[in-house]
């Protein structure tokens, strides 16, 4: 299995790069970081590029490309900042909901917004106290007439107050004896009458992009809001978060890297005790390990989405690429902190963010525990 970029892959991956080192600036980014703001320009300069849902249909104003490619020009804009590549990267979850399972009017309705930056979505699957066991959801979508009734609460949602849709997974079958409830998943419009929000407030990391928890109190949606078969919610879910595990570890490696990036600037120019603090030794083996662990999982994510796009993707392996690159985020820039000391602590070093915006990837969509039971229930049930 080869994955050595084709050219058009090596063009997206430098028309990236180039876009970021020529778009993202530290000082203004850093502001908008503190005060909770978004940068929408470099949101509309990323979708006039194409680089904004990339792996949708032309006529949905995407590139008909794959996973891959999108994973490149996401590693690529976190590599360069952390905070401002999460913010571009992440203005459309669920939009795959749409994409792979919604209708020609669901994806006319909703696909180009998101595609030209005007549209941001969100998932609204899990519920406190679930976890990831989406099976003991409490959110419940009754029939009334032709269309339904939502009554429920989704709580720390990504773009949560900003999203103009909402993925919602709800019981639709909640009176039923059956020990796997009936879900099903529907698009809710932000404007929906019951649909209310509550901010959660600065967060460690991933600030420019909000969150918040939802509110549906007796919101009314019509049959054209039900994506996917009715019942088919769990798996449309499931497979929803599959992809954006690829996606998000590839995020973390582009994380990693830019931390392991500006620590190698450092140590290269920095002296102590009168060398060069990369001169050292013990320097030499932090940095190999550095480098080591950002190869193993930049080819796990690649082959995560290699196999995606071949039709070939398990849960096990997407849950494999985003548990090893999150982790390898988290331990790089914290050995980028370490180089830098106390400098390392303060925001005008840059690596303190990609610290904070590396844990962020870590707990988003299930952490590292998480990851290891979904890799562990693939490999007992195949025991079986």
């Amino acid at each position: 299995m080869d994955f050595s970029l084709s050219k058009s892959q090596i063009e997206i991956q430098k028309a990236a790069s180039a876009f970021a080192k020529g778009e993202f600036d530290k000082d203004a980014g850093l502001k908008m970081e503190k005060e909770g703001r978004y940068p929408a320009e470099t949101l509309q300069k990323a979708c006039d590029l194409g680089f904004i849902g990339i792996h949708f249909p032309e006529q949905y104003l995407g590139a008909e490309l794959g996973l891959f490619e999108n994973c490149l020009i996401s590693e690529s804009l976190c590599r360069r900042d952390s905070t401002m590549g999460l913010a571009l990267c992440l203005t459309g979850p669920g939009a795959e909901c749409i994409l792979r399972a919604g209708n020609t009017a669901q994806k006319e309705k909703y696909l180009p917004g998101v595609a030209d930056g005007t549209l941001f979505t969100a998932i609204a699957f899990a519920e406190t106290g679930q976890g990831f066991d989406l099976r003991g959801l409490k959110t419940t979508a009754l029939k009334n007439g032709e269309g339904w009734v939502i009554n429920g609460k989704k709580p720390l949602v990504l773009n949560g107050g900003t999203a103009g849709v909402y993925m919602v997974l709800c019981q639709t079958d909640p009176a039923a004896d059956n020990p796997d409830p009936q879900m099903s998943l529907f698009a809710v419009d932000a404007d929906a009458g019951g649909l209310s929000w509550k901010d959660a407030g600065r967060r460690i990391g991933c600030n420019m992009l909000s969150a918040a928890d939802i509110f549906l109190d007796n919101v009314r949606v019509g049959p054209d809001s039900l994506v996917g078969d009715k019942g088919a919610g769990l798996a449309l879910a499931s497979a929803c978060y599959k992809e954006l595990h690829v996606l998000l570890a590839a995020q973390a490696v582009g994380i990693a890297q830019g931390a392991y990036d500006r620590a190698l600037d450092y140590i290269r120019q920095r002296e102590q005790f009168g060398k060069k603090i990369g001169a050292f030794h013990i320097s030499w083996h932090k940095i190999a390990d550095m480098a080591t662990r950002i190869e193993y999982a930049r080819t796990l994510v690649y082959r995560a989405a290699w196999a995606f796009d071949s039709g070939k993707l398990d849960y096990s392996l997407a849950a494999m690429a985003k548990m090893t690159a999150a982790q390898t985020a988290l331990a790089v820039a914290y050995e980028a902190v370490q180089f830098f000391g106390g400098y390392g602590f303060t925001t005008e070093y840059e690596v303190e963010h990609f610290y904070r915006d590396a844990k962020f990837v870590d707990l988003f969509l299930g952490s590292a525990n998480t990851q290891k039971e979904l890799i562990a229930q693939m490999i007992l049930g195949k025991m079986k």
